[in-house]
């Protein structure tokens, strides 16, 4: 079960997304907001975060929630502050019930991933692209437009069409057609 723990907050913040099973995991943390308090009323324990990237909005509950919960944070870099252990390019991870392959995927942030389950039809696509053909910013520090580009290009090749649910970094999650989406973010971000 995949739940936005960061669902109606009004405050400055990325979703932040419970996923529940075998292995608890919490990718991304937020910010600005109580999370703790909010994993505190869904489960009991906790067994990893997993990071998208270390955006501050993505982060900024971090700390509260290793300290809460007493554990490991993973992520692609982890030279990064906060970061336990490095996932690489192409490694599984396991969330909740299933697998997830990491896919490395620059362009909005340097350290940057992706995590799909082919098994489950899932995709967390962090703040790589989102609903309705939109995609991350690359007006930020470490953004390249062109880079943003070939992430969203690899992204495509690699989902199926039978993808079921796409859960993006902000704004909902794309649960009609989530491919189609991935299809018309990198043809958005050619146009702009």
């Amino acid at each position: 079960m995949i739940t936005n723990l960061a669902g109606g907050v009004r405050a400055f913040t990325s979703n932040a997304f419970l996923v529940d099973g075998d292995r608890t995991v919490l990718v991304d943390t937020g910010a600005n907001f109580d999370v703790v308090d909010r994993l505190q009323s869904d489960v009991e324990n906790l067994d990893a975060v997993v990071l998208t990237h270390t955006h501050p909005d993505h982060v900024g509950n971090l700390e509260a929630v290793t300290e809460a919960f007493d554990v490991d944070v993973w992520g692609f870099d982890p030279s990064h502050p906060g970061v336990d252990h490095g996932i690489e390019d192409g490694q599984t991870v396991r969330l909740g019930d299933h697998e997830y392959v990491a896919l490395h995927t620059p362009g909005h942030k340097d350290d940057h991933l992706c995590l799909y389950s082919p098994e489950a039809g899932v995709l967390f696509a962090g703040d790589l692209v989102f609903q309705n053909g939109s995609f991350g910013r690359t007006d930020l520090e470490e953004g390249d437009r062109e880079t943003l580009i070939e992430s969203i290009d690899r992204l495509a090749e690699r989902i199926a069409d039978d993808l079921t649910e796409m859960h993006t970094g902000h704004g909902p999650s794309v649960t009609t057609d989530p491919a189609e989406h991935v299809e018309l973010a990198g043809q958005m971000a050619r146009q702009m």
